[in-house]
């Protein structure tokens, strides 16, 4: 009910303020998350926002590698996520142990590790720099000329990233299952029902679906693109959350979600496991809290750091 919602809503923030709290949230949570949020955006903006949060705690609404982030940088800070079972199919794809025996198997190419952030604490301990799909280019450029990179784990991404600098990376084969459920089929489909909308893609989708894009960006790229095109409709092929940060930000203009072969528009499971109740939840009771070795977290924050310094 409508009148329940909002009384939830007025406890959180009660209880923000209480436990003397920030609200992170990623642009793929759900709406109500969103709106009570104190910063909404990527991966890259919201690991400045919890460097430097100086909040006792930080609600970290998305998913379970995002809180580690925060964690890492800010360790000071006690941070929480809703759902502690909000994982990340990318983040899985690569297990720590797995990055660990690929490298001291493969030690004669003196691999450079670029690791894309969506990954664990212990994958990043393992990285030379972290990288998002925001920055990922210039962090690329970055590398020594002279080092082998393997970037991992997301070989779509990964992929882009080469197309874009010419510089050939190993690919460790993960994906995001989201954005590989857009097809060429699906994104042709939507371009015919809506003549003249610009396809806005993240580049975590495949080649076949990036080719058909007219702009291939990060989530928060597609705000500024939208704001400075004269289209007034937009395919935005990525997940359905993105849509409603949109329509807060570019009023206005039409944004149409792309569409998979057996839906209209892409949710991610995991990111949609945080609520308000969780979310209530977990401010009351500072749990579930994201606690991380000391010795992960101390390697982790030296790749994630060298990320922040690259990007500026």
């Amino acid at each position: 009910m409508p009148v329940a919602g909002l009384d939830l809503a007025e406890e959180i923030t009660a209880l923000k303020r209480e436990r003397n709290a920030i609200i992170l949230a990623h642009n793929y949570q759900i709406r109500e998350i969103q709106e009570l949020a104190d910063f909404v955006g990527d991966s890259l903006g919201l690991s400045y926002k919890a460097a430097e949060a100086n909040a006792d705690v930080i609600a970290f609404c998305g998913v379970h590698f995002m809180a580690e982030t925060a964690k890492i940088v800010n360790p000071g800070k006690t941070v929480v996520l809703p759902d502690a079972n909000a994982g990340c199919s990318l983040s899985d794809s690569c297990p720590a142990e797995k990055l660990a025996a690929h490298l001291a198997k493969h030690a004669d190419r003196n691999y450079y590790v670029v690791a894309y952030i969506n990954c664990s604490a212990g994958v990043k301990a393992l990285a030379d720099v972290i990288c998002t799909s925001g920055n990922a280019v210039k962090i690329v450029q970055r590398v020594p000329a002279d080092r082998n990179i393997l970037f991992v784990p997301d070989a779509n991404l990964g992929q882009w990233v080469m197309d874009q600098t010419g510089r050939p990376m190993d690919l460790w084969a993960g994906n995001c299952y989201v954005h590989v459920e857009f097809t060429r089929n699906s994104i042709e489909r939507i371009k015919r029902e809506h003549p003249g909308a610009p396809v806005v893609a993240h580049p975590e989708c495949t080649t076949a679906v990036r080719l058909l894009a007219d702009e291939v960006c990060s989530t928060e790229k597609m705000v500024s693109f939208c704001k400075s095109s004269p289209a007034r409709a937009f395919i935005i092929v990525t997940e359905s959350g993105m849509l409603h940060r949109l329509r807060r930000e570019v009023p206005g203009r039409e944004f149409i979600p792309g569409p998979t072969d057996k839906c209209a528009c892409a949710d991610c499971r995991y990111m949609k496991m945080n609520t308000l109740e969780k979310l209530h939840a977990c401010l009351r009771d500072l749990a579930p809290e994201i606690i991380i070795p000391e010795a992960t977290r101390a390697r982790a924050e030296e790749s994630v750091r060298r990320m922040l310094e690259w990007s500026r």
